[in-house]
C-alpha cells in the first residue's frame, strides 16, 4: 500500500465508472499475441533491510583503489566534505526555483555569490546562474552572439571538446545556422591563426575556441581576439577546466566566456549533473540566456536579493526568450560556490599550481619511456598532455588496468590523424607513486614489444 495506494474496492469503482469489467479490458486493443499473460520474471520482493544488504554486496564488486589519468572535460578533484553537508540542508535541497524572493533569500544569495566569483575568475562583467553544462553553454553562447551581431554563421576550433562540438551541431543543424571548423597547428596544438584569419569574414557572428583546449594547450587569446574583432565577430572562449583559472590569465579579450564549473566541487557522478555558466561583457547582458540574481534593499534599507533578469521561457513570452533552458542548476552552482569559498583566492591558485606540477612530472616520466613521445610541446599547457606511443593504446591500456591504473583517452576516434595518441590528465588526486608505477608498467611493456 506504500506505493500502490488504491485499494481493490477503489479499483473496482474506477473500472465501473469507465464501463470496464476488469483491468484486462483496458488492454483489449493490443493483439493477444503481444500481451504478457504471465507474471514478470523478477526476484521476489524484499524487505528494506534485505535491500540494503543487497546493495552493500553489490557495492563491494566496484573497482576501488585505481589510479585514473582520465580527464577530457570531466575532472577528478578533491571535494571538501562541507559541500555535501551544506547542500543537503532542506532549504537548499528541496527548493526548486526562487520565484518568491521573500522566502528564498538563501538560495538567491548563493546564486549572487556564485555569479560574483565567476565574473571575477573569468574577467567578465556579469555571469549567469546557470546552464546545464559546458557543452550547452557553448552552444547557447553561439546563439547569443548571433542575436547580438545579427549574423548567422560561426567558426568553431577543432581544438574545442569534440562532444561540445557535437552538441553545438545538434543545436544549430535544424535551424540552418552554419558553422565551419578551423584546424590546429601540428607542432603547438594551438588553433591555426592563418587558417582562422582566412575563414573569418563579415558574415561571421562568433569565433569559438577553448582554452585550455582539448589537448590541454593554452590558446593565444589576444591574437585570436584581434582576428575576430577585426571583422566584427564576437570571441567566445570555452573553458572546460575551471581550476585552470587559478594560474591561467583570464580571457579578458573575449566577449563571452562559456565555462564548465564541474571542477569546483561537483562530483563526477558518471557524467552529471554538471554546472555550466555563461559570463559576458555588460553590454551583452540582455542577450544572455538563463537568469541573473541582483542585490537590492528592502523598504527598511536591509540588503536583499531578487531575480533581476530572467529571459527564459518560464518568465517571458516565447518569442522574446533567449533560451528554453529552464531547469534549476542552483544546487550544483551552490556546490561550486561553497568550493570557491572554502579554497579562497590563494587556495585556488595553490590548487592550480599543484595540478600544473603533477601534470608536468607525469608528462616528463611517461614520455621518457621507450616508444613514447610528447606531442604539442610548442605551447604552454595546464594539467593535460598528449602522448603518442608506437604500440596501440589498446595493448598498453590492458597492462595498466591489470596494475589498477586507468590510462589516457584515445584521441583517434575524434582525430584520426593523431594515430596512437592519447590524452592524459594528472590532478592533485594522483600521487607521485602512481605516476611512477604507470611509467614503469609502460616501460616494461614497451621494452618487451
Amino acid at each position: 500500500m506504500r506505493y500502490l495506494p488504491k485499494s481493490p474496492a477503489e479499483r473496482e469503482q474506477m473500472l465501473a465508472e469507465i464501463g470496464a469489467a476488469a483491468i484486462d479490458d483496458l488492454f483489449s486493443v493490443i493483439p493477444a499475441e503481444y500481451r504478457l499473460t504471465r507474471d514478470l520474471n523478477v526476484p521476489r520482493h524484499h524487505g528494506e533491510s534485505e535491500i540494503i544488504d543487497y546493495f552493500k554486496a553489490a557495492a563491494e564488486k566496484n573497482a576501488t583503489g585505481y589510479a585514473s589519468f582520465l580527464g577530457a572535460g570531466a575532472y577528478r578533484h578533491y571535494r571538501p566534505v562541507i559541500i555535501d553537508t551544506l547542500v543537503q540542508r532542506g532549504e537548499f535541497l528541496t527548493s526548486y526555483t526562487p520565484y518568491q524572493a521573500e522566502i528564498t533569500q538563501g538560495t538567491l544569495q548563493a546564486i549572487f555569490e556564485f555569479q560574483t566569483m565567476i565574473a571575477e575568475l573569468t574577467g567578465m562583467d556579469v555571469a549567469n546562474a546557470s546552464m546545464y553544462d559546458g557543452s550547452t553553454g557553448a552552444a547557447e553562447a553561439i546563439l547569443m552572439a548571433m542575436r547580438v551581431t545579427g549574423r548567422q554563421k560561426a567558426v568553431v576550433a577543432r581544438t574545442v571538446h569534440p562532444e561540445y562540438r557535437e552538441v553545438i551541431d545538434t543545436y544549430l543543424r535544424h535551424r540552418e545556422l552554419p558553422t565551419s571548423a578551423v584546424g590546429y597547428d601540428p607542432k603547438s596544438g594551438r588553433i591555426d591563426l592563418a587558417a582562422l584569419e582566412a575563414q573569418v569574414s563579415d558574415e561571421i557572428a562568433a569565433v569559438l575556441v577553448q582554452s585550455p583546449n582539448f589537448f590541454g594547450v593554452i590558446e593565444d587569446i589576444p591574437a585570436i581576439a584581434e582576428i575576430a574583432h577585426k571583422k566584427g565577430a564576437l570571441l567566445i572562449v570555452s573553458i572546460a577546466e575551471a581550476v585552470s583559472l587559478g594560474v591561467v590569465r583570464p580571457p579578458v579579450e573575449a566577449d563571452i566566456v562559456s565555462m564548465e564549473a564541474q571542477s569546483f566541487g561537483v562530483a563526477l557522478s558518471y557524467g552529471g549533473p554538471f554546472c555550466g555558466v555563461i559570463a559576458a561583457k555588460e553590454q551583452f547582458l540582455r542577450q544572455m540566456p538563463g537568469r541573473l540574481v541582483g542585490q537590492t534593499v528592502d523598504s527598511e534599507g536591509n540588503r536583499g536579493f531578487v531575480l533581476t533578469l530572467s529571459t527564459r521561457e518560464q518568465h517571458i513570452r516565447r518569442e522574446k526568450a533567449t533560451s528554453n533552458i529552464c531547469t534549476n542548476q542552483a544546487l550544483v552552482a551552490l556546490m561550486a560556490t561553497i568550493f570557491l569559498t572554502v579554497y579562497g583566492k590563494e587556495g585556488i591558485r595553490e590548487l592550480a599550481e599543484h595540478n600544473l606540477a603533477k601534470a608536468a612530472y607525469a608528462a616528463q616520466e611517461l614520455s621518457a619511456q621507450p616508444g613514447t613521445k610528447l606531442l604539442f610541446t610548442g605551447a604552454p599547457r595546464f594539467h593535460e598532455f598528449v602522448l603518442e606511443t608506437k604500440e596501440s593504446p589498446a595493448l598498453w591500456s590492458q597492462r595498466l588496468l591489470e596494475n589498477k591504473i586507468v590510462g589516457g583517452v584515445e584521441l583517434g576516434r575524434w582525430y584520426p590523424e593523431l594515430g596512437n595518441a592519447t590524452l592524459w590528465c594528472a590532478t592533485e588526486m594522483i600521487a607521485k607513486e602512481q605516476i611512477d608505477r604507470a611509467a614503469a608498467v609502460m616501460a616494461a611493456g614497451l621494452v618487451e614489444a
